[in-house]
């Protein structure tokens, strides 16, 4: 079970480095460029509030799995 977990750390680490990716290439920079004020207010929530918390959440997580935290 412990090497499950470590192996789910690997998977922890590159979901959140692909939600850095989406959040950032996908949602947040086309909506600055977009130039509509609805979509520019979205973009900062994105790019400055949910995409580093989630990103950050992930990697952590992650991380801890990976170095053996959560053994038993």
């Amino acid at each position: 079970m412990n090497g499950i977990k470590r192996i789910l750390g690997v998977v922890w680490i590159l979901l959140g480095l692909a939600t850095a990716y989406f959040g950032i290439y996908e949602l947040g920079i086309p909506k600055f460029a977009s130039g509509n004020q609805e979509d520019l207010v979205f973009g900062i929530i994105i790019m400055i509030i949910l995409t580093p918390i989630i990103t950050g959440g992930l990697l952590i997580f992650g991380k801890y799995a990976l170095s053996g935290e959560y053994d038993n």
